[in-house]
């Protein structure tokens, strides 16, 4: 579970985050919506240790993170998986070795566990087979995978995934939308997405948030968020 209490940031005199207060159940899918600049990545990277609030608290199961020494918060990360909004491939890596970093940093396995796991998630990403593919050499959609393959080859608890389908076409759109959906259900992690396609929001998503100007103005269900009387959330989501 993820809890946030009344957390505020900003940068230069100008707030991002205003008073958000928001709980996120034990494998529960939350699409985070709001318009560029609205504060939505802002949010994320402070669920992740990132950035660190001007007051407020983040809960993820019983420990407050967002006062935690580096040491500590390390070993929370290690339970996140992280998909930033390009896939952030290191570029003078291949597939394979983008994969197994996290592996090979964060733990003791030998080789051959490194690759069997390494081959594993690139078939819960539907990309087996391209381990010595150069990430030059991969679509924007299929970098996209490889960036999911190395965010939950860790076996994460929880998924953060920022923007996932900027910059993709709609059917690459969908799909993406859909892997997380199926890998975030397969392994039973929570997960939260920041977006602004609201198409593929509310096919995969158990709830919504919308954000505007650093504050939560909705959250729901589709159903809920679609028979909002609030005019924004009229407009935004039609």
């Amino acid at each position: 579970m993820i809890r946030i209490e009344h957390l505020f940031k900003s940068f230069n005199g100008q707030t991002v985050l205003d008073d958000i207060s928001l709980e996120i159940q034990k494998g529960e899918i939350l699409v985070i919506l709001g318009e560029s600049g609205a504060g939505k990545s802002v949010l994320l990277k402070h669920m992740i240790g990132l950035l660190k609030p001007d007051s407020g608290q983040i809960w993820i199961d019983w420990e407050e993170i967002t006062q935690l020494e580096e040491k500590k918060l390390l070993k929370i990360r290690k339970e996140i998986g992280y998909l930033f909004q390009e896939g952030a491939l290191y570029d003078f890596m291949n597939v394979f070795e983008n994969i197994a970093f996290p592996l090979q940093e964060h733990t003791d396995f030998d080789t051959q566990t490194i690759e069997e796991k390494v081959r594993n998630v690139l078939k819960v990403v539907g990309l087996e087979g391209v381990e010595t593919k150069n990430t030059s050499e991969l679509s924007g959609g299929m970098k996209k995978r490889v960036g999911l393959a190395r965010s939950i080859v860790l076996d994460c608890k929880i998924q953060y995934c920022d923007e996932p389908t900027s910059g993709l076409d709609p059917i690459r759109s969908r799909d993406i939308s859909d892997l997380i959906r199926d890998v975030s259900k397969k392994l039973n992690c929570t997960t939260v997405i920041t977006s602004h396609d609201i198409l593929n929001a509310f096919r995969i998503a158990d709830r919504l948030a919308l954000i505007r100007d650093g504050k939560i103005i909705a959250i729901g269900n589709q159903d809920q968020m679609k028979t909002s009387s609030d005019d924004f959330v009229k407009a935004f989501i039609q």
